[in-house]
């Protein structure tokens, strides 16, 4: 008998540049996805460690604080550098072994056009990995032991900076607060008083955290709903189940 590497399946693999991204972009559908009685995992590219707040450690923290807060099984930090998230055989194998090791039906990752350039760099690394990931004849090992071949079935743009039109927008209305909890667990990125001392950045602006609930509360409004988040897909969505997609009225 050949022996392989443990597999922690989940349903959802949610990839972020840096922490936080998932949470920023994602986390009410992540929580949504739980609520279904699905798994989720999540890895972060990067330690964040180039951000102009907070340290690699503090954001470890944080990262570890939403992990709690959210209910993921497990989260993954690959330190993959920070404003050096390049494309290499090494990075590249780095999140085939993570694909691998979870064997996620669904991954969730960085959209491919984005005013940040790791975001950008990221996007192309996880589409190239889930595909990669399904060749048997590259080989990654999880503790020495070789790793069974996996593709994901599914892989799932979400909107960061940039206004992108989804094709499709996930009802989060029963998640959305509480996915806020995930947010605010990065408490160094985000505003925290008026006068401080702290550089001024995007993300920690007063504004930036009504802003993403005003997108939410628009995205929702397109489906006739409270709040809704956005995704963008890489191909044509295939329907098995046409009233699953499409359910009738009551």
């Amino acid at each position: 008998m050949t022996l392989t590497a443990p597999i922690q399946p989940v349903y959802a693999l949610a990839f972020g540049a840096h922490p936080d991204d998932v949470e920023l972009a994602c986390g009410a559908t992540l929580l949504k996805i739980m609520d279904e009685g699905k798994p989720v995992a999540v890895c972060d590219l990067t330690a964040g460690e180039m951000g102009t707040l907070g340290t690699a450690e503090t954001r470890r923290q944080e990262a570890a604080l939403a992990t709690e807060r959210m209910g993921y099984v497990a989260r993954e930090q690959l330190d993959l550098g920070d404003s050096e998230l390049f494309y290499t055989k090494e990075s590249l194998h780095k999140i085939i072994r993570i694909i691998r090791k979870y064997r996620p039906d669904t991954v969730f990752c960085n959209p491919p056009d984005e005013r940040h350039p790791d975001h950008m760099k990221a996007s192309r690394l996880i589409y190239e990995a889930c595909y990669y990931a399904g060749l048997r004849k590259i080989e990654t090992f999880d503790g020495g032991l070789p790793q069974a071949a996996h593709r994901p079935r599914h892989l799932l743009y979400y909107i960061q900076f940039k206004q992108l039109e989804p094709q499709i927008v996930v009802d989060v209305s029963s998640t959305f607060e509480r996915s806020r909890a995930g947010i605010e667990a990065f408490g160094t990125q985000f505003h925290r008083k008026e006068n401080s001392d702290e550089p001024v950045t995007m993300i920690n602006r007063k504004e930036f955290l009504p802003g993403l609930e005003a997108r939410s509360r628009a995205l929702g409004e397109q489906i006739g709903v409270m709040y809704g988040e956005g995704f963008r897909l890489p191909t044509a969505l295939g329907i098995d189940h046409f009233t699953s997609v499409f359910p009738p009225g009551v």
